[in-house]
């Protein structure tokens, strides 16, 4: 799963990346966003826009939005059929910008956190799905969810999910909604490239989402190298 990750990059950065035309989001750097927290997100409806998104699915047709507590990630493999996200996914993809993630690699009882990133230090987009959920009374929310896959090399140690990241010359067909062939979109919900990915161990004080600063992904001088000059 994806449950953690960061988004810091500036605004010159994420338009010369991403090619966006207009940012509808005043967003701020979070070095440690947690579900239930808001997003960026970059859509195309004629226009390329990053918006921002509440991290947790929230099908149209729910009654309760509670349920998008639970609804933070879409596995690849059943994403296109399963009933809360097959709507989504033909219709409303959308990618949520990020600059690196975290999981957390078991150590008997202990959880140990690891930030993972690109070598090049720039920000990418994770594949998401994006919906607008109204309430009884009319009010309007739209909230999102991150697919996740299979693992690379350099996540399998620590986790057997890894957000499927969409690769640079694929963004403009996973941002096309007017392609909702399944064969023409599921093939770009892979493993990311490992070589050009890096990760390292962080602080323990990114187990508490209050803690938001550039020291979540500070690396951490033990054995986090010699961990992964093993695989």
């Amino acid at each position: 799963m994806c449950g953690r990750f960061v988004f810091m990059s500036k605004t010159a950065m994420l338009i010369e990346e991403f090619g966006l035309d207009e940012i509808q989001w005043n967003f701020k750097p979070n070095y440690n966003i947690a579900p239930g927290q808001d997003v960026p997100g970059i859509v195309k409806n004629g226009k390329k826009f990053l918006e921002k998104f509440r991290w947790g699915f929230i099908p149209f047709w729910a009654d309760d939005p509670s349920i998008g507590n639970r609804m933070i990630n879409a596995r690849a493999e059943s994403v296109s059929e399963k009933r809360s996200f097959a709507r989504a996914f033909r219709k409303r993809r959308c990618l949520v910008v990020a600059d690196g993630f975290y999981e957390w690699r078991k150590e008997g009882n202990i959880k140990i956190p690891m930030y993972f990133h690109l070598r090049s230090g720039r920000p990418f987009g994770f594949a998401g799905l994006y919906e607008t959920w109204k309430s009884k009374d009319g009010q309007e929310l739209t909230t999102c969810a991150i697919i996740t896959t299979e693992p690379n090399e350099l996540i399998r140690p620590v986790h057997n999910r890894m957000p499927a990241i969409i690769e640079k010359d694929k963004r403009k067909l996973w941002l096309d909604n007017a392609i909702q062939n399944p064969e023409d979109l599921l093939p770009l919900l892979k493993p990311y490239n490992v070589a050009e990915m890096e990760g390292y161990e962080v602080s323990r004080k990114v187990n508490s989402f209050k803690i938001n600063s550039p020291e979540c992904i500070k690396p951490v001088d033990s054995i986090s190298k010699s961990f992964f000059d093993r695989y």
